[in-house]
């Protein structure tokens, strides 16, 4: 009964396909103008990125106050480490511990999702990242913290590749890089606002019989329960074929419905561009497999390790650095400095992850560029210990370099495995990038910085082997990209046969390649073409 369902959708499918070609004169394979399928684009845009975007900002909030709450209050004896009587280890283990958890269910996480509805395991995600925030309220002893940061890295575990992946339905990956930056914009601007805001946090503390960082940790938790919420409705599922019915299993029936993200000839449009994502074959667990040993993994998860892991060190240590800078900083002062290392983060997403799309072969080139911008913050931030001002514009240094690293970093991902393996190559390959390259967050959060004793004694060398620890690490991912391209040369990356549903085996060729508008388009580089300057969109 389930196949006669499925073979009677399809072909409705099919029936109303030709249907809409018919009445918009076209033929058996239509080719639509360029600009119809950018405005396609654009109205997905408008659908997509707000929702990623608030979502990312909170769970990123979520994640990092633990870092600022270190010295929220401290002349008053009211920040995180005094209130519950933590030294330095137990805050670097309480960090670590999130990252353990969240490598280890990233991955099953993330085939999760790609076997259920994507927007009500998105919205699962940031309902439990609200309520485990909330929790961090009540905390009362160091094993507490370490309990739910453990548990939070649980439950937020394959929202980052998730994000990734669930792009993959509705955008082809030459073209993701822009909007995975423009969500994770997200992650600066929280991290900013995280540090300016706890200015306000520090204002209120006693409140109520509450110091200043429990009210940042109640306020943003709940923020996180509400939005989860709101997500069944604002977050799409998959896309279906013009013509195909939506079947609701007997447990999505407990769920909202979501207004479908494309109708009529839009949908056509983005039908006819991206065929690949309607039609794709389930996976089994031999296609996961053949995800699990492909050498290309590696590579990616290097250049993930190394930038990541100076990404989450400056997001967590970045005010405890400052504060090493100069001592006689307040907290307030503190606060308020840490937020432009993230404005600075944010411009070179917005500049550089728009440029490696329209260059898309060219992704070692600007993710190689951004991690030595890294490596002269951090050199500066080491030896420049004269002028307080120039250590911190090395900070601010690191924070234009971590910027478009990341993107990059997924974007590549999605466009190897999705062309090698299908969707079960972008869900599983997203996932054991991010959360194995996350190790490189456990080094950093564990036995780098505070995690560090011997490291971390106050003076002007203070954390000087961490940073060259880190150096060493970010020449690691260089030479990981590097050895990425010429690999790639040497060996390619055909694609894997049947990565779509034998019915519609028209969706590839006979060498297992992509026949598809945006296939066609992918297979040259737009370039500068089709600018403001000279008179297109």
């Amino acid at each position: 009964m389930a196949q006669d369902a499925s073979a009677d959708g399809l072909k409705a499918a099919s029936d109303e396909v030709a249907r809409l070609e018919d009445g918009n004169g076209r033929g058996d394979n239509p080719e639509y103008e360029v600009e119809r399928v950018e405005k396609v684009y654009r109205k997905l845009d408008l659908r997509i990125i707000p929702a990623f975007w608030v979502l990312y900002f909170l769970c990123s909030a979520i994640r990092s106050n633990i870092g600022i709450a270190q010295t929220m209050n401290q002349s008053a004896g009211h920040d995180l480490m005094s209130v519950l009587g933590m030294n330095a280890r137990d805050t670097s283990t309480a960090l670590a511990l999130f990252y353990v958890s969240y490598v280890i269910f990233d991955l099953p996480s993330n085939l999760i999702m790609s076997r259920l509805s994507p927007r009500v395991w998105m919205a699962r995600i940031v309902f439990a990242v609200g309520v485990i925030g909330t929790c961090f309220t009540a905390v009362q002893a160091a094993w507490s913290v370490k309990l739910l940061r453990f548990l939070l890295g649980v439950v937020i575990a394959g929202m980052w590749p998730g994000m990734a992946y669930y792009l993959t339905l509705f955008y082809p990956p030459s073209r993701t890089g822009k909007r995975i930056g423009m969500y994770f914009t997200a992650s600066q601007v929280s991290a900013a606002v995280v540090g300016l805001v706890s200015a306000g946090f520090q204002q209120m503390d006693g409140l109520g019989g509450l110091v200043g960082f429990r009210w940042m940790f109640l306020v943003y938790g709940l923020l996180g329960v509400i939005l989860g919420v709101i997500l069944l409705w604002w977050l799409p599922d998959r896309p279906l074929a013009p013509g195909e019915t939506r079947m609701r299993s007997s447990w999505m029936k407990w769920f909202p419905a979501s207004p479908e993200a494309l109708k009529g000839e839009d949908a056509l449009v983005h039908y006819h561009d991206l065929r690949r994502v309607y039609h794709s074959r389930p996976w089994n667990l031999k296609d996961l497999w053949h995800v699990l040993i492909d050498w290309r993994l590696w590579p990616l998860v290097l250049m993930y390790f190394g930038v990541v892991g100076v990404g989450i060190g400056t997001q967590l240590y970045g005010n405890v650095i400052i504060a090493s800078i100069d001592p006689t900083f307040t907290g307030v002062q503190i606060s308020l400095l840490f937020a432009p290392i993230w404005m600075m983060d944010f411009c070179a997403i917005l500049l550089v992850t728009p440029i490696s799309d329209r260059f898309h072969r060219h992704r070692a080139v600007f993710f190689s560029a951004a991690v030595c911008i890294q490596i002269a913050g951090l050199l500066t931030v080491t030896f420049a210990l004269s002028n307080r001002w120039a250590r911190y514009g090395g900070l601010l240094l690191i924070g234009f370099g971590l910027g478009p690293t990341v993107p990059i970093c997924m974007t590549w991902t999605n466009e190897i495995f999705q062309r090698r393996h299908g969707e079960v190559g972008v869900a599983a390959a997203s996932a054991l990038v991010s959360g194995l390259g996350n190790l490189g967050s456990i080094t950093t959060t564990y036995a780098l910085y505070t995690g560090w004793p011997e490291d971390a004694v106050k003076g002007p060398h203070q954390y000087r082997r961490s940073n060259f620890t880190m150096i060493g690490i970010l020449c690691l991912s260089i030479a990981s990209s590097i050895a990425m391209t010429i690999l790639l040369r040497i060996f390619g990356n055909k694609p894997k046969h049947h990565k779509v549903s034998s019915s519609n085996s028209s969706a590839v060729d006979s060498a297992g390649e992509f026949q598809d508008g945006a296939a066609r388009r992918e297979a040259q580089q737009r370039g500068f073409k089709r600018m403001w300057w000279n008179g297109r969109s």
